[in-house]
């Protein structure tokens, strides 16, 4: 029996000090600069979404995979992925562009449930930066977008 507690108390003291070894790192800041639109099909419509990077950590963080979910109104409204590649390096930013799909049906709820115009409309974009050495990345970001004014930005 006191081998066990032994043995339980060098597995704990083990798995803490491997905490240890990842060095703490501070959440990605993320903002919506931009949608643009792209050549749309069928019954969906496609837009770029623009969203700044900023790494306030001493390492840089490499991705292979970026994944967006766009509500609006709280209902779901674009989703996209990209398959892209890239580097953020050490307190820096970059800029990536994620092409997201919006279905009619998405547009036709969106349109049903608005009551108010369409200047600053809530939003929360969630997402996440996939593979490197850390892992995965998510990220959520909200304010207000207008979709009044000929050019859509957010913010």
């Amino acid at each position: 029996m006191l081998r066990l507690f032994f043995s339980g108390l060098c597995l704990l003291l083990l798995s803490l000090g491997g905490c240890a070894l990842f060095p703490d790192r501070d959440p990605l800041n993320i903002n919506v600069v931009g949608l643009e639109p792209l050549t749309s099909q069928g019954m969906e419509v496609r837009f770029a979404v623009k969203i700044r990077v900023q790494n306030p950590n001493d390492n840089p963080i490499d991705y292979n995979g970026v994944a967006l979910n766009l509500e609006v109104n709280g209902q779901p409204l674009a989703s996209g992925v990209s398959d892209q590649r890239g580097s953020i390096g050490r307190f820096s930013e970059a800029v990536v562009t994620v092409p997201v799909s919006i279905s009619a049906f998405s547009v036709m709820r969106q349109t049903l449930g608005q009551t108010q115009s369409l200047d600053n409309l809530p939003y929360v974009l969630r997402g996440k930066l996939a593979g490197g050495l850390f892992g995965t990345q998510r990220f959520v970001d909200s304010g207000q977008l207008s979709l009044a004014s000929p050019l859509a930005g957010a913010r």
